[in-house]
Formats: C-alpha cells, structure tokens, sequence
C-alpha cells in the first residue's frame, strides 16, 4: 500500500515517504496560463518567476495564510507532488495524509479532502499540524502532561497544548514568515526610500535577521529601486533595524503564548514550565527567536531538531502508526 504524508504549507509543501523520508520541499506556487487557464509550472520553477512574469501568466499562490484560498489550484500542485513522489501507480492509488491548522473549519477540511481525491488518493487523513510537530519533534504527546509547541509557518503561528495525545489549548495567528518579510519590504521603503521584492526581504531576514537586538550588529549590502530617482541602488544595513522591522509581528507571536497559558489548566502549566515550549516551522530558524521567548515568557524555549521538517516527519510517524494515532486522525474514503 502506497502512504503519502504532505505537510501542505503557505510557503513551502513537503512530502514524506514512509521508509524513504522527505522526498520533496518544493515552494507552495502554481503559474497559471492566463489565455487558457493552463498551468504550467509548479514548486520551484513557478518560484523562480515570481517578479518577472510576462501580463499572459500569474504566479499563484494557493494558500493564503494557512488556508486554501484557490480549490482548483490547490488540487493541481497537489496533482503535481503526488505525481512526482511516484504516487500515481498505475491501478494503486495512494493513501495521503495531509496537515491542516487547528484553526480550520469543516468547510475548509471537505476542500482539502476533495483537492486530494481528485488528485488521485484512495483515502485522505488529515491532522492538526501542531500535532503532526510535536510528534515529528519527538514530543511524547500521548503521554498524561502538557507539552507547548509554537509552530511558526510561512502564513500562520500555531501554539497548543497538548495531553493525552489531543489538543487541550491552542491558539493562532495568520502571521509568519511572509508577514516578517513583507514587514522588512515596508520598512526598507519607510527608512531608506528602497523598494525591494519579497525575495529579498527573506534574504535579509536569514542572513543578518534577530528575534533580539544584539550588541555586536552584523550588516548587509541590499539592492533595489529608489523610490526618489527611480534607479537602482544600494544600501546598508544592519541586523538592528532588521530587528525593529520585525518586532511588531514577534510581539503578536509571543502575546498568543500569553493567551494559550492563561486558559491552560494550572497542572499543565507546571508541566511546561518544567519543559519548556518546543519551537518547529520554518519561523524557528530566525536567530535567536528562543531567546525571545524564554525572556518575555520566563518559560525555557527550545528549537525542535530540524524544525522545518517537524511537521513532514509528524505525517510519516502517523501514517506508520495509524491506530496508535486513531484519535488524532480525520478520516475521509
């Protein structure tokens, strides 16, 4: 029996083939045709024509801040990754099972469920990311005491609490990776009148970004267009103001940490504080972001190993073991 486990992100969609790991980690980006509505790349050759299209194509992105916001496309980059992990046997149509924010609502939860069957699954499961990262973070989550984990995604932050192998607490923002980046583009534009692309907002951010201001600043040379002359230019500068850029967002992800705990029961917060709060996603690679954390909350933070792939590595845990997870998994045939 084929098993496809798809961690279905705003920015990047990864897929894990039980026995042979992370096969796939492609951007979450379709090019669509306009003249006859045909798409023609997807993953990483449609990110690479992000800011330099032609009118007759759009570069789409079919998840808007966690959710799906295009059905049709959705269902075509499905097709697509389905199709290239070597899902489409033939006769053996594949079992997949696909993360979903906590957040989602039973409408949303029937869209991702027929994207996938119209794409060519046998059955589609679906799982509560945060769930799926603590699991692929190797938290014992049907274990009787709370563990946190702050999944910081590309459109959304998902915090939960979990015991007993379910959710107990969560909480969400539509903030994330893309949210810090389109930050650093306004405040490149406010402070140094540059305009600059997406692209290299997450340049920035990677390279010289912090959770923290540092005593030691590193800094950067960036390109863009002057706002004032219209030509191109080049600017410094340093990891502080990358810091400033972004602190507005930072203080919303750690405020929901503050909201989960408040309605989290008092034996549970025990338990975290003993523990800590596990950070996976792609947000948890921004330097410094634990120590962000541990110094607004006073709860100890830590980084999940490989925390861009916690969710990814969740699905083929999971699938491997899906009666073990009965409880956690929505089952559609």
């Amino acid at each position: 029996m084929k098993k496809i486990g798809i961690d279905l992100g705003t920015t990047n969609t990864v897929v894990f083939v039980p026995k042979k790991g992370i096969i796939i980690n492609e951007p979450s980006v379709v090019a669509i045709s306009i003249l006859d509505n045909k798409i023609i790349a997807v993953g990483n050759l449609a990110k690479e024509m992000i800011g330099r299209t032609p009118d007759s194509i759009i570069v789409s992105k079919p998840l808007i801040d966690g959710a799906i916001a295009d059905y049709r496309v959705t269902g075509a980059m499905l097709r697509y990754f389905i199709k290239k992990s070597g899902g489409i046997f033939g006769f053996i149509k594949p079992e997949i099972l696909i993360s979903v924010p906590a957040g989602i609502t039973s409408t949303e939860k029937r869209a991702v469920i027929e994207s996938a069957l119209n794409a060519g699954a046998k059955a589609v499961y679906l799982v509560k990311e945060p769930v799926l990262a603590a699991i692929g973070a190797k938290i014992p989550i049907n274990s009787p005491s709370g563990n946190m984990i702050l999944n910081i995604g590309g459109g959304t932050t998902e915090l939960a609490v979990i015991s007993l192998g379910g959710i107990v607490s969560w909480s969400s923002v539509r903030i994330g990776g893309n949210k810090l980046d389109l930050a650093i583009v306004e405040y490149v534009k406010k402070k140094h009148g540059l305009a600059i692309g997406e692209r290299t907002a997450e340049l920035i951010k990677i390279n010289i970004g912090s959770a923290i201001k540092l005593p030691e600043e590193e800094k950067i040379n960036i390109r863009g267009r002057d706002l004032a002359s219209g030509f191109p230019k080049t600017v410094e500068i340093s990891s502080n103001e990358i810091n400033e850029a972004m602190s507005e967002q930072l203080r919303e992800i750690v405020q929901i940490i503050k909201s989960v705990l408040e309605v989290t029961p008092p034996e549970l917060c025990s338990d975290i504080m003993d523990k800590g709060i596990y950070i996976s996603g792609g947000g948890a690679l921004l330097k410094n972001i634990e120590k962000l954390i541990t110094r607004v909350t006073g709860v100890p933070a830590t980084i999940a190993e490989n925390p861009l792939f916690c969710v990814a590595r969740g699905t083929g845990i999971v699938l491997e073991n899906l009666d073990i997870y009965k409880r956690n998994v929505i089952a559609k045939r």
